[in-house]
């Protein structure tokens, strides 16, 4: 919905014209960085108080299918162009809160010994649902075999609804077999304000955790953008039809299910750090041959190769972060988390914008490349004992959780 149908919708439909629509657009996804950014130590910080994580994430949730399904009054004319990238901004920022409390179950729902597999499994699944939503939007909406009205684009916009259900539907499990609520002390008054200075206090003296996270950041900001712009440079750069724009997000989809299937069970094996630097290498590779290369069948090949291990990058990253946090303070460093994270998540889609603005939408593509390489850059030299199966000498930083 976000990466493959309605970003390209708004950008391309929507928009004037390809370059604006693509400025605003990620001008939109900076706003949503910064508002993540602020909130989330809140949040996280309040989740940890919290005794059922699965009413928070269904709260948020709703939200998130409130703002799809709000896609559906889109037109496809100019001054609908902030309405389509605010709304598109919101579900991001929404689901940005709700992977908090989401993450946070990973450490109640496995072990030391299956936690890659289950976290790959799990966001392997998640793409698969993707490619279901993908193949009804092509075939249903956009080829209209549902035979909807073309006038106004209602066959396109109605892909919003589609996915608002799906969504809806598709959480109600996690909802009623999710992990139980957990016990909790009671707790003085909560302090919103006081959650940015634990921020600080979680991180003092961990210097290793405060490395994975500034590192992580940087990488998984270019992580996003690759399924963010994926579909809007394809669209307004090589020339794919909205059909195309679809069976290629089809494509990207199917390789990152499978690639992050196989990565987990990889990552059980010989821990994360190797999973995110043979994936982040790969990555940055594949995307300078696209770069050098304008063909459109080099881009087809290059996005599925990148696609393939977007979910790898992703999902060995929360493993590792799991593998390191200490009981009870799940919410609270998962919300720090997404803070960091989003503190940068500028970067990318400032760097696409500059870029497309000196040299053009397809250029555009290496604002992405730049942001993997420096997060790789700022990654490598990161060791953590027993968590990225590197020898370290022995430091006075808290041990990741026994049985690590």
């Amino acid at each position: 919905m976000l990466s493959f149908v309605f970003s390209v919708y708004v950008t391309k439909a929507v928009a004037a014209n390809d370059e604006r629509g693509q400025q605003v657009f990620a001008n939109w996804q900076t706003v949503a960085g910064i508002v993540v950014a602020l909130a989330a130590p809140v949040v996280g910080a309040w989740g940890d108080r919290v005794r059922n994580r699965k009413a928070v994430l269904g709260v948020l949730t709703l939200l998130v299918v409130a703002c799809i399904a709000a896609c559906w009054f889109v037109r496809p004319e100019d001054q609908y162009l902030f309405l389509g990238a605010g709304l598109i901004a919101g579900a991001q920022v929404f689901q940005g809160m709700a992977e908090i409390f989401y993450n946070a179950m990973l450490t109640q729902i496995s072990t030391p010994a299956t936690i890659g597999r289950i976290s790959g499994t799990a966001w392997g699944l998640g793409y698969f649902g993707g490619v279901i939503c993908l193949v009804v939007a092509a075939i249903g909406f956009v080829q209209n075999a549902l035979g909807l009205p073309e006038a106004d684009s209602l066959n396109i916009r109605g892909i919003a609804l589609f996915c608002a259900a799906w969504l809806l539907i598709m959480s109600v499990p996690v909802m009623f077999l999710g992990p139980p609520a957990l016990p909790r002390e009671r707790l003085s008054r909560f302090n919103p304000l006081q959650a940015y200075a634990d921020m600080v206090r979680l991180l003092r003296g961990r210097r290793q955790m405060a490395h994975f996270l500034i590192a992580s950041a940087i990488y998984r900001d270019g992580l996003s953008a690759v399924f963010t712009f994926a579909g809007v440079i394809a669209a307004t750069s090589y020339g794919f039809s909205s059909t195309e724009v679809l069976f290629f997000g089809l494509a990207a989809n199917v390789a990152a299910a499978v690639g992050t299937w196989v990565w987990g069970i990889v990552d059980d094996r010989i821990g994360p750090r190797p999973v995110i630097l043979v994936t982040l290498v790969a990555m940055v590779v594949t995307g300078v041959v696209i770069v050098l290369v304008p063909a459109k069948l080099f881009f087809w090949v290059g996005g599925v190769v990148i696609s393939s291990m977007v979910g790898a990058v992703q999902s060995s990253s929360r493993t590792l972060l799991a593998r390191i946090i200490e009981p009870g303070e799940e919410n609270e460093v998962f919300g720090l988390y997404a803070t960091v994270g989003r503190a940068v998540s500028f970067l990318a889609p400032a760097l696409v914008a500059l870029f497309t603005a000196l040299f053009g939408v397809r250029l555009g593509l290496l604002g992405i490349v730049l942001t993997l390489l420096l997060g790789l850059a700022v990654f490598w030299p990161l060791r953590i004992s027993g968590v990225t199966h590197d020898r370290v000498p022995p430091t006075n930083e808290p041990s990741v959780r026994e049985g690590v």
